[in-house]
């Protein structure tokens, strides 16, 4: 017992994140299906499905696997944004009241959101290194520069997760978070870029793209793996990406006290 003690990370915040570790060390089984083998069916069946009509056409400059596989992990880091985001954290408020035992410790709710975001992203530099592996395997990655897409995947979900915590926390019941996945993830998905080039969309909708955090980590992503990434755009992406982040930390943080702090 005096060994697991020593072991737990020093400061406020950390002790969250090692609560959410052990916890998930026993649950991680139920995670490997959505967040490694589901990416994987997608690359093996669109990425080579679909992918060997989509290359005889010639148009993308690229193997459509190659231009697949970089949004599809984008899309992996996006998705365990939100799952982690949604009832994960509204359990903690409404079924399990984990939050309000916290508090009644020294933690304060900035710990509480800076230990699970901190899971969050644990959570997803988990699954965007398995990827990148498949990836590897596929014969998807052409740079060096690819390695750089663990630190990416990572701020995609920050950048996804931290606004979906201010969400989850001004709901009262769990009935919002199929809007959200319906309305919000699924259209943001299908129009950001991962299945085919934005420059394909109608000139007017394209604007609604670009305003998708996904769109971005995608291009950081594509043109890493492709080794096509230039300075300034890229620079330009992970500010957007980090705009994304401290706007919804701040948005959660305010949600979060709300809700907590009488």
């Amino acid at each position: 017992m005096a060994t697991t003690v020593r072991a737990v990370p020093r400061g406020r915040a950390a002790h969250v994140l090692a609560y959410h570790l052990v916890g998930y060390r026993r649950t991680w089984r139920a995670t490997v299906f959505s967040s490694f083998l589901l990416p994987v069916i997608y690359l093996a069946g669109i990425g080579l499905g679909v992918g060997g009509y989509v290359d005889r056409g010639h148009h993308l400059g690229v193997a459509y696997l190659s231009f697949l596989a970089p949004g599809v992990l984008a899309t992996t880091a996006l998705t365990i944004g939100v799952e982690e985001s949604t009832y994960r954290v509204f359990s903690q408020f409404e079924w399990d009241r984990t939050y309000e035992a916290m508090l009644a410790t020294p933690l304060r709710v900035v710990d509480l959101l800076l230990g699970q975001l901190a899971f969050v992203v644990f959570r997803a530099l988990v699954a965007v290194v398995v990827f990148l592996a498949v990836m590897a395997a596929f014969g998807t990655v052409h740079s060096p520069w690819a390695v750089a897409v663990v630190p990416v995947g990572g701020l995609i979900a920050l950048a996804c997760a931290a606004p979906t915590f201010a969400f989850t926390a001004t709901q009262s019941s769990a009935q919002g978070f199929s809007v959200l996945q319906r309305f919000a993830v699924i259209p943001v998905q299908l129009f950001s870029g991962v299945f085919f080039p934005v420059s394909q969309l109608p000139a007017p909708v394209r604007p609604l793209a670009y305003l998708s955090p996904l769109w971005h980590g995608v291009e950081l992503c594509r043109g890493l793996t492709l080794g096509t990434l230039h300075p300034w755009p890229a620079l330009g992406h992970l500010a957007y990406l980090a705009v994304w982040a401290g706007v919804g930390f701040a948005l959660a943080a305010r949600t979060f006290r709300r809700r907590l702090v009488v």
